[in-house]
């Protein structure tokens, strides 16, 4: 017949925070006449509890919370009857971390990726632009990609045409790309280098060979 709550909750909940925030849940054997050892996990963890702090009422704090801690689940359990518990979702509130500008230089031809951080909570619109206006994907050249980490846009075969200032807006924060297309280094063909090579050897063959009566005299 023993029951739980979590901050006068008796069923699983979300409590709503912010990173630096303190949260402090206190977990409540109800409804029993003996002593009930709690047990408290952070996920699949099971959370170290000072002495005096198992029995009956059991205290945990979270502090700070990072952004790392959104999504988090903390449970308190009975240490007899594990089927007994309650759980806490941490739902911590942050925006994108996005702002600053890069420079790059990348030979034509190359490909090239410009990625931005868009984790947030909640998530947020994201979108490129070009020069101050929408980018406009060109098909087989240009690719998108986002999950809840990243927010990229790749080009395959830059050309001198995508010079320019690239933004990725992730909600109200924007980072800058500042793209160079550099020209191609001259590559020389290795048929006319061998042809070269073979051309020089000859030369200095029939050089030798010219002046050989001149050499054995000496």
């Amino acid at each position: 017949g023993s029951e739980l709550s979590v901050n006068n909750h008796t069923a699983d909940f979300s409590v709503l925070t912010y990173p630096g925030s303190p949260v402090s849940l206190s977990c409540l054997v109800q409804n029993s006449s003996q002593a009930e050892e709690l047990l408290w996990y952070r996920g699949d963890g099971k959370v170290d509890l000072k002495e005096g702090n198992k029995v009956n009422v059991s205290n945990i704090c979270i502090f700070p919370v990072t952004e790392s801690d959104n999504g988090v689940t903390f449970t308190c359990k009975l240490a007899q009857d594990k089927s007994v518990q309650v759980s806490v979702i941490l739902d911590v509130k942050f925006p994108p971390q996005l702002d600053g500008e890069e420079s790059l230089q990348i030979e034509e031809d190359k490909d090239v990726t410009l990625t931005c951080n868009s984790k947030s909570n909640p998530q947020v619109q994201t979108a490129w632009y070009k020069n101050t206006t929408t980018l406009t994907l060109q098909q087989n050249r240009y690719h998108v990609y986002q999950n809840s980490e990243v927010f990229q846009l790749s080009i395959t075969k830059v050309q001198k045409s995508d010079n320019g200032t690239y933004t990725c807006m992730v909600g109200d924060k924007r980072k800058h790309f500042h793209l160079t297309v550099e020209d191609k280094p001259p590559v020389f063909p290795k048929e006319a280098v061998i042809a070269a090579a073979v051309v020089v050897t000859l030369i200095v063959l029939f050089g030798i060979v010219a002046r050989k009566d001149k050499i054995f005299k000496v």
